[in-house]
């Protein structure tokens, strides 16, 4: 059971970032920018969004230690000169993913919340997955630290942090890196939320 709950989870991780991907890229559509499209990134196909330290290294590492997976795809490609929103544009596409994944996670969790007495135990467990991964994977791309979205809303929201920006974009992923496997405990407090919200959804 432990081993179809890992497999279980692996894939709903999985396909979440790409949902979560596909968010970015469609909105940088809609604003006018076709980069993504182009490059082949608006698809479920999981070849075409693989990072290979984010999609693979770190939720195998994750598992391994026997902490909850959590992980990243291959960032879409964005040309912000394309955006016909220029002072916005950018934040719009970098929240999109994140919205896209809470979304996922309030639809979800209605579904558990009001279908509890009705519905099959094996799919409440898998609905309760897709719960705890989307808003953990929200959660985590909020952090402002690149490559993560919460950089691009960070330096959208605060245009003139002009030092912090190019410190961060050059030493940003080191820091992520250090956080997730060199501090102890360093996302707790994103599993910690997650399961406070999937706890409230499963009360029926």
């Amino acid at each position: 059971m432990d081993t179809l709950i890992t497999i279980f989870s692996l894939l709903i991780l999985l396909f979440s970032i790409i949902i979560h991907e596909i968010a970015h890229g469609s909105v940088a559509y809609s604003l006018g920018d076709p980069t993504a499209k182009m490059a082949g990134r608006l698809t479920l196909n999981p070849i075409s969004h693989l990072d290979p330290i984010g999609s693979i290294l770190l939720p195998i590492f994750l598992m391994i230690s026997g902490m909850p997976i959590i992980g990243w795809a291959k960032p879409v490609p964005v040309n912000p000169m394309l955006l016909n929103d220029r002072r916005w544009g950018d934040l719009k596409v970098s929240i999109a993913g994140v919205a896209a994944n809470f979304f996922i996670a309030l639809i979800f969790g209605l579904i558990i919340k009001f279908g509890t007495p009705y519905l099959p135990q094996g799919f409440l467990i898998i609905a309760s997955i897709v719960v705890f991964y989307n808003i953990a994977l929200g959660l985590f791309n909020l952090i402002p630290i690149p490559p993560l979205d919460g950089s691009h809303v960070l330096f959208s929201l605060f245009p003139n942090l002009e030092g912090i920006k190019e410190f961060l974009y050059r030493y940003g992923f080191i820091l992520l890196m250090v956080i997730v496997f060199l501090i102890p405990g360093g996302l707790d407090w994103i599993f910690n939320i997650a399961r406070y919200f999937l706890e409230w959804f499963s009360r029926v």
